[in-house]
Parts: C-alpha cells; sequence; structure tokens
C-alpha cells in the first residue's frame, strides 16, 4: 500500500473521531445557551422539552467521555496541566482541539505542498504538540505572574495578622484586594477550607497547582509555625522580603540575558524557516537532496542529504539547549 493512501487513511479516521468529540463538545456548550435563550423568548414547551432531552443526552455522553479519558494515566496528566495553565477545558475538549490544530496543519501543508508524504507528517507533528506547547508556555507565564505577585501577598497577609486576622480571614482578604493569578488561587484555598478541607491538604493542593519553590517555602513556614509555634506575622514579612529580593535579582538577570536567549531563537529556526521557504517555492530543486529522483535524470538522491539533515538538526538542538543552558541561571 502506497504511504500517501496510509497517510490519507490515517487523517480520515482521526477526521472522524475529531468530528465527533467536537460534536459532542460544541453540543453541550450550544444547548446551555440556547435552551437560556429560549426561556427568554417564549413558553414553547414542546421545543423545550425537545432541548432538555437532547441537553441531557449531550450532557451524559459528555460527562461518560470525560470519565472514561480522564481515568486513564494520560487522561490525569493531560487534566494537571490544564488546571495549572488555568484553562477552563476537559480532557475531551483539549483532545478534540488537538485533532483539529493537526487537521488545519494538515490541510495548510496540503495546501502549500501538495500530497507530499513527508510534509504532511511534519504537518501532524506540529500540529500534536502545538496545543500542549500553548499549554506549558501559559503554565509558565502565570507561575511567573504568581511568584512576581507573591512576596506583596505574603507582606498583605502578614499585615492583616498583625491587625488581628485569622489565617483564613487574612487569605480572603487577598482573594479580594490582590489581582490574578494570587487572588484565584487563595479564593480556592478559602472555598476548600470552608468545604472542610484540613489547611494543609488545601495548601498542597495550591502547590500542586502552582509548583513554586517561593510558594513551598511559605508553606512550610506555615505548617512548621502550626506545630512548633511562634510569631507567624513576623515569619512571613521576611520570607515576603526574601523572595521580592529574589524577583528582582531574577529581572536583573533576565535583562541581561534577553539578548542571548533571543539569539538562541532567532539561530536555531531561521535554518528551518529558510529551509521550509525555499522547499515551498522550489519543490525539485530542494526535492532532489532528500527524494528520488526519475531515472532519466542525472541528478538523484543520495543517502548524504539525509545525513546532512541529521546532522544540521542535531547541532542546531545542541546548540539552542547549549545557550539555554547557560543563560538559565539559579538565584
Amino acid at each position: 500500500m502506497s504511504p500517501l493512501v496510509i497517510v490519507l487513511i490515517v487523517v480520515g479516521v482521526l477526521l472522524v473521531i475529531g468530528l465527533v468529540i467536537a460534536g459532542v463538545v460544541l453540543g453541550r456548550n450550544g444547548g446551555d445557551a440556547t435552551q437560556e435563550r429560549l426561556r427568554f423568548i417564549g413558553d414553547d414547551s414542546s421545543a423545550n422539552e425537545e432541548e432538555e432531552g437532547t441537553e441531557e443526552q449531550s450532557s451524559a455522553l459528555t460527562r461518560q467521555l470525560n470519565q472514561v479519558i480522564e481515568d486513564r494515566g494520560l487522561g490525569q496528566s493531560i487534566a494537571i496541566d490544564l488546571a495549572r495553565a488555568d484553562l477552563k477545558l476537559t480532557v475531551a475538549e483539549f483532545l478534540a482541539l488537538t485533532l483539529i490544530s493537526i487537521f488545519a496543519l494538515v490541510g495548510l501543508a496540503w495546501l502549500i505542498y501538495g500530497t507530499n508524504v513527508v510534509m504532511l507528517l511534519i504537518g501532524v507533528v506540529v500540529g500534536y504538540f502545538a496545543p500542549k506547547i500553548f499549554v506549558k508556555r501559559r503554565q509558565k507565564s502565570r507561575l511567573k505572574a504568581f511568584d512576581n505577585q507573591l512576596g506583596d501577598a505574603i507582606t498583605l497577609m502578614a499585615n492583616g495578622l498583625r491587625a488581628g486576622y485569622s489565617m483564613l480571614q487574612a487569605m480572603d482578604a487577598l482573594a479580594r484586594e490582590m489581582p490574578p493569578p494570587v487572588s484565584v488561587e487563595f479564593r480556592r484555598v478559602v472555598q476548600e477550607i470552608g468545604l472542610g478541607i484540613s489547611n494543609e491538604r488545601a495548601f498542597n493542593n495550591l502547590l500542586r497547582r502552582l509548583p513554586s519553590d517561593d510558594l513551598d517555602l511559605m508553606i512550610t513556614a506555615i505548617n512548621v509555625q502550626s506545630e512548633v509555634g511562634g510569631n507567624l506575622a513576623e515569619i512571613l514579612e521576611i520570607i515576603g522580603e526574601v523572595i521580592r529580593e529574589r524577583v528582582r535579582i531574577k529581572g536583573e538577570i533576565q535583562v541581561l540575558t534577553a539578548q542571548g536567549q533571543l539569539s538562541g531563537y532567532v539561530i536555531s529556526g531561521l535554518p528551518i524557516v529558510l529551509g521550509l521557504l525555499l522547499y515551498a517555492m522550489n519543490q525539485e530543486y530542494i526535492g532532489r537532496m532528500i527524494f528520488p529522483c526519475p531515472e532519466e535524470q542525472e541528478l538523484c538522491s543520495q543517502p548524504c542529504g539525509w545525513i546532512m539533515i541529521g546532522a544540521g538538526a542535531l547541532t542546531i538542538a545542541s546548540g539552542f539547549f547549549a545557550i539555554q543552558k547557560i543563560i538559565d541561571i539559579d538565584v
């Protein structure tokens, strides 16, 4: 069987699965909005009953699908990543978006490069990893914003404790006074404690959502103080000062290493982008290095073409990670 036929079959199967999942997701979300609008329009009881039945079936199917996926190891990992990125998506919705991304990148590769099997496979790989990269970058930016706000949040908590607030009241003040993501996360902690969860477990859940070293230091100090006693307000004030100083030093290091970081991205991405552009403009010229040529032509593909591409990719990757390692300075 031709490789092109295999790729088309795989893409077709994934397209069917993606359409089914997307239909379930959109049906659930659309059912809620449609039902809500119909309540304000009129009293068509038959239409409302049909909408309610469709909504119940769609919701039940979505819940079953989410339960089956989240019970798997991969589903649990995706759920944790979505929670850390603060994305209001279920695992099934994220997988549906991943499939849509694959189809979009495969279609774009087909429009630019035609029925080229290698480029279609590259489109599949890039489409699969693109949503994951977006989630990881959102996690990183959200964690950075939380670390930048944590010093002021701890100082505000210490001032609240000095004013006579309890720990729960001080965290509730943080939820009301601080901007996101600090306000969102401490509001969750207050809600969990209000539902009967212990303080230690609620803080551990917070640390699992935001794996920050500064947050770990604050939680450790609170847990130790609850066991041995002491002036918690003074301890938190000292920790807040240390965290603010660390954030200041990290900012200075980031400014000094910004040029090296940008150089790493440009130097690593420029050969890849230029290669794809040249191949899109003249496939016959670049294709002679990696694809077989007709027998009547003298210049045909040789193994050295693949060796050159592999060696180039290896050196680009090693140089990129070396630059990232140099500019990654722990404080």
